[in-house]
């Protein structure tokens, strides 16, 4: 049986060295690569592999963070990798099939490869469901972590995880909900309350039963009639908001007051 791998480490010649020490066994196909953590999150939501070889610390996500993202949607047998001693008493406790410390030599690949194999032909994970699950909610008393930071599209057979703070606003038609960023807008399949859940109520309020938007891109306000006003967004589009989101709007007037 062949397995899928995935490589994730932002150094060129450490991805290069586990891509050799996997040349020659034929029971493991590399499939692909990343050097950063958005990227590790895209690249295995799409090849789905069997297993990931998971640098540690990378730019934008590390390598707990980059688990964090993509356990609800798929779950390959991990092996961590890094070069720093401190990250390796969280590594076990995530329970990996393996840690690997930087620089490691061939003899210690191949023991770390062989239980991996154990693994896989069993088909059993070491508790890590369990212990992900709790990375997921690691964080739960620090508020600001609970929300969303980062939101998966889909489009044209690509995937893009799109940063919350760079969306100006949402606007719901249905189920289907529209992010409008400077640069581009997107479209996901998903309710407004839903998400709306999952957004910092300080920062994305809720101003119509069609609109979120984001404050920071807040240019100007004009009084429309009726408790209602016209938003003017930096990036030059209008939101109405709607009278019957009045207490949003006396909760914005008076922080800014």
């Amino acid at each position: 049986m062949t397995y899928c791998c995935l490589i994730i480490d932002d150094e060129i010649l450490a991805r290069d060295v586990i891509r050799t020490f996997l040349e020659g066994d034929h029971s493991i196909r590399v499939v692909d690569e990343a050097s950063n953590g958005t990227q590790a999150v895209i690249k295995i939501l799409q090849h789905r592999p069997d297993i990931i070889f998971l640098d540690i610390q990378m730019p934008e996500m590390d390598g707990f963070e980059v688990l964090k993202e993509i356990w609800p949607h798929h779950q390959p047998f991990v092996v961590f990798t890094t070069a720093f001693d401190q990250y390796a008493l969280r590594a076990f406790e995530v329970n990996a099939i393996d840690y690997l410390l930087k620089p490691f030599d061939e003899i210690r690949f191949h023991q770390s490869l062989g239980r991996l194999k154990e693994r896989l032909s069993q088909q059993s994970q070491p508790r890590i469901e369990e212990l992900v699950s709790r990375l997921l909610n690691d964080q739960k008393e620090i508020k600001e972590d609970n929300y969303l930071q980062r939101i998966l599209v889909k489009e044209s057979g690509r995937m893009y995880l799109i940063k919350v703070e760079d969306i100006t606003h949402f606007g719901a038609d249905g189920n289907y909900i529209s992010l409008f960023t400077a640069a581009k807008t997107y479209t996901i399949y998903e309710s407004l309350t839903s998400l709306e859940n999952r957004l910092d109520p300080t920062v994305m309020i809720r101003v119509s039963r069609s609109n979120i938007i984001n404050i920071n891109y807040i240019a100007e306000l004009e009084t429309y009639f009726n408790g209602e006003y016209i938003v003017h967004l930096t990036g030059g589009q209008k939101v109405k908001w709607t009278r019957g989101y009045r207490d949003t709007i006396k909760a914005f007037l008076t922080k800014i007051s």
